[in-house]
């Protein structure tokens, strides 16, 4: 049984998120445990985070809406108890900040968060404050939109770096009960000369995990086209390792998993040490 953290900015109840968990549950029951961050406390998320800075720019926000938070944990707990979920709400996190929450990270297998209203009246298809709990959090991320089909397919995002090798082993022994689903491992070259980095070695991982597995070199610009590709594969979960330090590491980050994420169409998988 997993430990799923289920993080919501305490004024948006991300439905995308939690039907996410629940269609996890189904398939494996799981501990569901919401951390609800009150709106009032955005403006000093990482404020009092020992040896961690804050951005530079601090935005403005309303005074907390208690009533609301507490009407998105009523309805986390019907929803639990209605399908039949395990599940637990930390109800001392009243000043929940985002280093409180990694903290939770560290003692979850996996949090689940909502792209499109964590945090969206800070600005932007992609919050500064979001970004950093994909760089900071301690267990791997599934980062949802609002409106998908759940995963009949997955991606996994291949570029011969530790990064990427790391996620899909971490994908593989987190979700056994979806590597039965086709699955794409995708390695991209933009001079369309260059083979699969160690073919031969992630074959023979993945193969062991993943039983549908096909592989598949994209010749294409990453930076240009990859989203625009990726996008366009329906019922499909991206799996990624974030902050890699290769080259197209770099660009899978930039163009693959921000721009992917913004556009609210698929589920990403991130995972990195």
């Amino acid at each position: 049984m997993k430990k799923i953290l289920l993080a919501f900015d305490g004024t948006h109840f991300s439905n995308g998120a939690f039907q996410f968990a629940r269609q996890l549950n189904e398939l494996e029951p799981a501990l569901v445990t919401g951390a609800f961050l009150p709106q009032a406390q955005a403006a000093n998320l990482w404020s009092y985070a020992d040896g961690m800075s804050g951005p530079m720019f601090v935005p403005l926000v309303e005074e907390r809406d208690t009533e609301v938070m507490q009407a998105n944990k009523e309805k986390f707990e019907t929803l639990c108890r209605k399908n039949g979920m395990e599940y637990r709400v930390h109800e001392d996190l009243y000043d929940f900040a985002l280093p409180e929450l990694k903290a939770e990270t560290r003692f979850a297998d996996v949090l689940i968060i909502g792209s499109e209203v964590f945090y969206e009246n800070l600005g932007g298809k992609l919050n500064e404050y979001l970004q950093d709990i994909l760089h900071r959090s301690e267990c791997p991320v599934v980062v949802v939109p609002e409106k998908y089909n759940f995963p009949k397919t997955n991606i996994l995002c291949y570029d011969g770096s530790e990064s990427s090798v790391y996620a899909i082993k971490q994908f593989a022994y987190l979700f056994p009960e979806l590597t039965k689903q086709p699955t794409l491992l995708v390695y991209i070259h933009e001079d369309g000369k260059n083979e699969f980095p160690q073919q031969v070695n992630i074959e023979e991982l993945v193969s062991r995990h993943f039983s549908d597995l096909t592989l598949m070199k994209l010749d294409m610009s990453p930076e240009k086209y990859f989203s625009t590709w990726i996008n366009n594969r329906e019922s499909a979960l991206v799996v990624s390792g974030a902050f890699g330090r290769s080259a197209i590491s770099q660009l899978i980050r930039r163009s693959l998993v921000k721009d992917v994420i913004a556009e609210h169409k698929l589920p990403v998988f991130i995972a990195h040490r």
